[in-house]
């Protein structure tokens, strides 16, 4: 259902592969201590009605009942930096003596207290996992990490294994989005100057920011990647990419397609994210692969794709220090959200910085966030966990009637953007690129720029 490009409608950037411009960046923890296991406390203190000592190497707090707020029992660690726009990722390992719900906090030390990250969490004998990726909103060298455990009456709380770490933030690292001078609407603008229609086009789509698709249409998949990359990085703007080769490809339908073997895909994938190194990069991980497991004939099929997206996961992380990788989630009324969240969990979201939505659909923005929400919901209660994600507006500005493959009347949406109710909103499909043979565009195959299509997506049409 994503229809990604077809072999003949794409074209490539010629490679650029010198070196990386921007080195990776490695983790940067933040908080000291956070394993315990050197049998101390500090520099971690405690509030009122909170007891600290490290027992077996945890961190235990024994806190006392009739407290009426979270913050009335509270522990933490001060002297936290933080940077305004910097990603970071907060983990950490916690129980309780009793089912409670704690708060947990990445704030300002002093007043007001602002939070770029606050969460309640569920807790019980039973130790889990808790990770938490999030945007800081401030500038400090003031910030800290609490935990504040009032108004839940009187029980112990172990904590374990806490990181406060930066990520590579391509956002940072750039001036913009890329403009692809090379995409499907471009390339038709530039054969087709005299043509009534070019103008608009241009105006209106050419010009704007959007990804660029490889698969197996990309012979050299290496030289593909790193001379749009490249090409994006000399220029000092933040390209999206989307990977889109994974075997069995849109289920056989009209972008089928995809690496002939699991072994092709990885050898595949691996090239991908080391031909982005550490220069910034958005990448979007197979369209519709989560959703579409229904479609394989047996549970050895999907537990082979799911390994392989767990594999793009990791080979993204450990190679692309600098990228924002998300794996697609589907659309707002495809699979239900607690069955996605489990679906991502299993495919390694964990890994990245987490999912796309909407991806060469239609829904509104609104749908599309609201669904996010139910899915990081899922992933919180089920795994302790959110993610990011971002949501393809490329064709949303009239939202769905519910086909998906070249219907009539839609429209295009806000260009890309940070924010909008997600990570980033991102032209992802290419506007004017056919969905199949289909719908208002019976004669244009998958990925085939048609310049009809394009306008009526203008038009609203």
């Amino acid at each position: 259902m994503a229809c990604g490009p077809s072999t003949s409608s794409t074209v490539d950037t010629p490679a650029e592969a010198g070196p990386d411009s921007i080195a990776a960046q490695s983790l940067n923890e933040l908080v000291s201590n956070g394993t315990f296991n050197s049998g101390t406390v500090a520099p971690w203190w405690q509030g009122a009605n909170t007891q600290l000592r490290v027992e077996n190497a945890l961190l235990r707090a024994d806190v006392t009942g009739g407290t009426a707020n979270p913050w009335d029992a509270l522990l933490g660690q001060d002297g936290i930096p933080l940077n305004n726009a910097q990603a970071y990722t907060l983990a950490f390992t916690a129980s309780s003596s009793t089912p409670v719900t704690v708060r947990v906090t990445v704030q300002l030390g002093v007043a007001p207290y602002t939070a770029p990250l606050d969460q309640r969490i569920s807790l019980t004998s039973t130790a889990k996992r808790f990770t938490f990726p999030f945007t800081s909103n401030l500038g400090t060298a003031q910030g800290q990490v609490t935990f504040q455990l009032g108004g839940q009456g009187a029980f112990t709380f172990r904590l374990d294994d806490v990181s406060l770490s930066t990520e590579g933030n391509p956002l940072g690292m750039t001036s913009g989005f890329y403009v692809d001078p090379l995409s499907n609407p471009a390339t038709w603008v530039n054969s087709h100057s005299g043509d009534s229609r070019a103008a608009s086009i241009q105006a209106s789509i050419a010009s704007k920011p959007m990804a660029r698709w490889f698969g197996n249409w990309n012979p050299d998949i290496t030289s593909a990647v790193s001379g749009f990359v490249g090409a994006a990085d000399a220029a000092d703007k933040l390209p999206v990419l989307v990977a889109y080769n994974i075997p069995g490809r849109d289920c056989g339908s009209h972008s089928s397609g995809g690496a002939g073997s699991p072994d092709a895909y990885r050898a595949w994938i691996a090239s991908f994210a080391a031909a982005i190194g550490s220069r910034p990069a958005v990448v979007v991980i197979e369209p519709d692969a989560v959703a579409q497991l229904d479609c394989l004939s047996s549970d050895t099929e999907r537990q082979t794709r799911l390994g392989l997206l767990r594999y793009a996961t990791e080979q993204l992380r450990d190679k692309a220090p600098n990228t924002w990788a998300y794996l697609d989630g589907g659309n707002a009324q495809w699979i239900a959200a607690d069955v996605m969240a489990q679906r991502l969990e299993s495919a390694g979201v964990r890994n990245i910085r987490g999912f796309s939505l909407n991806v060469s659909n239609y829904y509104t923005t609104a749908q599309s966030t609201s669904y996010g929400g139910s899915v990081n919901a899922s992933l919180s209660s089920r795994y302790g966990y959110t993610k990011s994600f971002v949501v393809d507006t490329s064709r949303n500005g009239n939202g769905s009637n519910g086909e998906w493959c070249n219907p009539a009347g839609r429209k295009l949406g806000v260009t890309s953007q940070v924010g909008g109710g997600a990570d980033m909103l991102l032209w992802v499909k290419v506007p004017g690129d056919s969905d199949g043979q289909c719908g208002i565009a019976p004669n244009t195959p998958a990925g085939q720029f048609d310049p009809n299509l394009a306008l009526r997506l203008i038009n609203g049409t």
